[in-house]
């Protein structure tokens, strides 16, 4: 495929991008401030900012092009009427890495066996969104409103786990990201399965699993 790549020299991009272009794809890099021109292009991959990626896919959307965003603390909402109205995809997941996935997946399982849990969510001290976009999920799969802890510090990357209470007993369940290579299968899926998807938009990677 031909790609828009937003944010190709990002910490995300300059780990993803490789990997796309081993995979044979095609890939033109968009930085802040570049005019957006995906016109002829097969897809659009967003790892960005809050600030700039709704500018960059609704850009991209108009020109006739689908959308794979990997950028939280957004509403992508926003721009599903856009993406229906023109017949395209707008894929958006919090997280590109099948690990996060599935601890989310054996999370929300785990929940209905204790009666209390919480989350606790690790990122670097650049990213900007609190809580993150994967923990947010998290809670909404577990129900019950769980209460969830930020922390931005040096040294880290992403990590989460989720802790669960019961009379006697603590189970965690933890993923950690130790390199941002573990996006690139994610993100290689999404552009598969693409262009199967309904207009309009589809939250999360766990829909393509």
């Amino acid at each position: 495929m031909k790609l828009a790549f937003f944010g190709a020299g990002g910490k995300v991009g300059r780990a993803v991008v490789p990997g796309l272009e081993q995979a044979g794809h095609e890939v033109r890099g968009f930085e802040l401030g570049d005019e957006i021109d995906v016109r002829g292009l097969d897809a659009a991959v967003d790892f960005t900012s809050p600030e700039a990626a709704p500018e960059n896919v609704r850009a991209a959307l108009e020109q006739g092009v689908s959308c794979v965003v990997g950028t939280t603390g957004w509403d992508p909402e926003s721009l599903h009427g856009l993406a229906e109205e023109k017949g395209l995809r707008l894929f958006v997941a919090a997280n590109f890495s099948v690990g996060a996935v599935l601890m989310m997946r054996f999370a929300q399982e785990a929940a209905a066996y204790f009666p209390r849990a919480e989350i606790i969510e690790l990122h670097n001290e650049a990213k900007k969104d609190a809580p993150s976009g994967t923990a947010i999920v998290t809670a909404g799969l577990l129900g019950g409103d769980p209460v969830i802890h930020s922390v931005r510090l040096p040294g880290l990357m992403s990590h989460q786990e989720v802790l669960f209470g019961g009379d006697g007993e603590l189970l965690t369940i933890r993923h950690d990201t130790t390199a941002r290579e573990s996006f690139v299968p994610g993100v290689l899926l999404a552009l598969e399965k693409l262009g199967s998807l309904p207009p309009g938009l589809t939250l999360g990677l766990d829909q393509l699993l």
